[in-house]
């Protein structure tokens, strides 16, 4: 009998060569994604706003529900875009390192929480857009990711991130004004159940019992290198950290 396609993702290998790919994917991902941001806000401004208008999240309103997955693209003005634009490519792409289709269905629950958010508790008639959802969806799932897979180089990265950027919290709570706050907030839940969401479901455990199969060691992560092979220690190191 064939294995499953859910069997045989799990049991491939992962070397430091497909990370580079993902990575690669990640940044024309991004890329290509604020690329469409920014030439939707050249279209946006010469039709004085229209689609902010149009497409905005508008609290209670039910015609507004499927806009909440089109408004992260739309901003009000050039101030907006700009100030959104690079958090929204840094973060993005550290999202999306590690797997570009994990960052999409990540993009998508981030984007219906933080609409969401917006939708049920807004008040006032306002028409709500930007990408600021996002952007602090996939800081709180940078923050956590890595203790959710157990890699070191994550939470690593997650312990930078929120040191760094603990200052962005600011703008997630009440009185903020001009700011959609209710949409960061949402953004932040939305990141934090990604983490879990999308969690690596390998355990380290299934890892260590792979590891003494084969005519080789394995390292964790399923990456199997044969004894032989110059770079087994390394690879061996590597996969222990929680690199590979």
């Amino acid at each position: 009998m064939g294995a499953s396609y859910r069997d045989q993702a799990d049991a491939s290998p992962v070397s430091a060569e497909q990370v580079i790919a993902e990575a690669r994917k990640a940044f024309f991902v991004m890329f290509g994604g604020l690329a469409l941001v920014w030439v939707l806000q050249l279209v946006n401004y010469a039709d004085h706003y229209a689609l902010s208008r149009d497409y905005g999240v508008r609290s209670g309103d039910v015609g507004t529900l499927p806009d909440i997955l089109v408004a992260p693209l739309l901003h009000w003005s050039w101030a907006h875009i700009e100030s959104n634009s690079g958090p929204l490519f840094v973060f993005g792409f550290l999202a999306a390192y590690r797997g570009v289709a994990r960052f999409l269905g990540l993009s998508l629950l981030v984007g219906v929480t933080s609409g969401l958010a917006v939708w049920f508790f807004e008040r006032g008639d306002v028409d709500t857009v930007g990408a600021s959802g996002l952007i602090f969806g996939y800081f709180s799932y940078v923050v956590v990711r890595g203790l959710f897979d157990r890699h070191l180089i994550d939470t690593l990265i997650g312990v930078v991130m929120a040191a760094s950027f603990a200052y962005l919290l600011t703008v997630a709570v009440p009185g903020t004004p001009g700011v959609s706050w209710l949409g960061h907030l949402g953004g932040l839940i939305g990141g934090l159940a990604g983490a879990w969401v999308f969690r690596d479901r390998r355990s380290r455990a299934d890892t260590g019992a792979g590891s003494r199969q084969g005519p080789g060691p394995t390292t964790p992560g399923n990456v199997q290198v044969r004894s032989d092979h110059p770079r087994a220690d390394l690879h061996k190191e590597l996969g222990d950290l929680g690199l590979l």
